[in-house]
């Protein structure tokens, strides 16, 4: 009988890569949609593979229970005993930045200056230990949204006051120093259990939406989306990283050793040629157009994955 894969999603737009691939692989697919639903402890989950696909962006698309009610199914799903791809740990990690800040840091990665503070008067005093530009960013992060950056303590002090500021889904605020690259571009590392896929390139010359998702490059005016530019399958560049670059090593160790099976890590350099790696992206999607210039397809990849390493531990446990 063929493994069932359970995808617990949010987001509609970002699913027919991924069944598309693990359909390529001969999987049986069910989609959970997580915004309302039931939870019974005593019930057990049904069985096979679960792979969560829940973002830390769902509340800007109207989904403002899916993250309270994905943690909890995940706490079911595990206490149950069922494989899940992402599981409570790796989506803990997500759904914050300090967290991803503070596992960087471990595991001996170069970060970006970082604090987190909540109300106006502990982000005004946060500001002031910034030597130079600084960032926010909502703590849980999603599509870029909510980053503005600042020249000053009293900048953002102004920008408070005029109550413009957006907040974010909690309340809880990340400043991060501010890097200046050289070239407008941030690198992703995309990895699946364990294994460098490829980098790419993402353009921030236009803003810091760059969610490389087919569905997601569309313009900003359907609110169903992420909203980005419909011109740019040029944001979007094969990077020359290889495998054994000594920063692509120490990502795909971290998450060997964090149990992040599926993960997008984007990093920046400076002028110096310094690199700070400063986001962890868990619900990872990947571009089509880069894809036909790679000749690598991210779900396809994570499919095998699925097919090859994870179905046959499943037998044996």
């Amino acid at each position: 009988m063929n493994t069932t894969v359970h995808v617990l999603y949010e987001n509609p737009d970002w699913n027919p890569p991924l069944v598309a691939g693990l359909e390529a692989q001969g999987f049986n697919v069910e989609l959970h949609f997580l915004d309302g639903g039931l939870i019974d402890p005593s019930t057990e989950p049904a069985e096979g593979l679960w792979l969560n696909r829940v973002s830390p962006s769902s509340h800007t698309r109207d989904h403002s229970s899916t993250v309270p009610l994905a943690r909890e199914v995940l706490f079911w799903l595990e206490h149950h005993g069922r494989r899940v791809i992402n599981g409570s740990h790796a989506f803990e990690l997500e759904m914050s930045k300090l967290r991803q800040d503070l596992l960087l840091r471990r595991h001996g990665l170069n970060t970006p200056k970082t604090v987190l503070a909540v109300g106006t008067a502990n982000l005004v005093a946060a500001a002031r230990t910034f030597d130079g530009p600084f960032i926010t960013k909502h703590n849980q992060g999603g599509k870029g949204l909510g980053i503005e950056l600042f020249n000053s303590a009293d900048q953002l002090e102004t920008y408070l006051n005029d109550g413009a500021f957006d907040p974010g889904p909690d309340g809880k605020i990340i400043l991060q120093q501010y890097i200046q690259a050289p070239e407008p571009f941030i690198t992703r590392v995309e990895i699946v259990g364990g294994r460098f896929l490829f980098a790419m390139r993402s353009r921030t010359d236009e803003g810091f939406q760059l969610c490389p998702s087919d569905a997601c490059q569309v313009p900003a005016s359907n609110p169903d989306v992420c909203p980005a530019d419909p011109s740019s399958a040029s944001k979007f560049a094969p990077s020359p990283l290889t495998a054994d670059d000594p920063l692509v090593q120490k990502l795909v160790a971290m998450c060997v050793a964090e149990g992040i099976e599926v993960a997008g890590i984007e990093f920046i350099v400076d002028a110096e040629g310094n690199r700070y790696v400063y986001d962890i992206n868990g619900t990872t999607n990947y571009s089509g157009v880069l894809a036909e210039q790679t000749g690598v397809h991210g779900m396809h990849e994570l499919a095998k994955y699925l097919r090859t390493t994870v179905v046959p531990k499943l037998a044996v446990a």
